[in-house]
């Protein structure tokens, strides 16, 4: 396993975000990977879904968004966000080259990601969401999917069941809309993941199932 520390430029303050490289022995591909507006790159949650992708051969690249390198509670504006996300896709491209690369993320990473794939540089072959959030919660909508039709890139959304941020009619009538969109629902789970008892199902096979299909979706991709 290789593991580095590197620095992400961006053009905004405070000039430079933290970013974390892993890549496993016989990686086949690499996935840069944001994180929530809740949270940074090294959150629990962050940190669990990149063991498992690792487990299956997927390099995980990740960083931190400038709010968080501030210690702010805001997230980014969108212009600033997906600028970060450039910078950090172009740094992980220059740190593995040759690795067929995707771009992702956790609910707003993700959402962020899907932004930059209306524009993507020509390396990108995918997306990657996890728990994207289509609306904010108790507030069902599908303004945050209006630029997914403008995306050429193939896109998998991974969502718990349980996800307030993301009505599953809304979500599937949305997926049935765009064929580059396919969905993958977790059973019993939350925008975090997390299940209940009643579901019979343990975060680690949550997590598990998470990381199988993305390396289901790289590998038809």
């Amino acid at each position: 396993m290789i593991e580095a520390d590197v620095r992400v430029t961006v053009s905004d303050p405070p000039g430079s975000v933290s970013g974390f490289i892993q890549v496993p022995q016989e990686a086949r591909s690499i996935l840069v990977l944001a994180h929530g507006a809740g949270a940074g790159m090294n959150h629990a949650h962050m940190n669990n879904l990149a063991s498992n992708l690792l487990k299956q051969g997927i390099a995980c690249f990740r960083f931190n968004f400038p709010f968080i390198e501030k210690g702010s509670r805001r997230a980014d504006s969108l212009p600033v966000a997906i600028d970060c996300s450039r910078s950090a896709i172009n740094t992980a491209i220059s740190y593995q080259p040759g690795l067929p690369l995707f771009i992702g993320g956790h609910s707003f990473g993700g959402r962020i990601a899907t932004h930059v794939a209306v524009d993507p540089p020509e390396q990108v072959r995918g997306v990657i969401a996890y728990s994207f959030p289509l609306h904010p919660a108790k507030k069902p909508s599908v303004k945050r999917a209006e630029h997914l039709a403008r995306v050429n890139l193939p896109m998998l959304f991974i969502n718990g069941e349980r996800d307030r941020l993301a009505d599953a009619e809304l979500l599937n009538a949305t997926q049935q809309s765009l064929p580059q969109l396919n969905t993958h629902w977790l059973k019993g789970a939350d925008h975090s993941f997390k299940t209940t008892k009643s579901s019979a199902r343990t975060a680690a096979q949550t997590y598990l199932e998470a990381a199988t299909a993305s390396n289901q979706f790289i590998n038809e991709h």
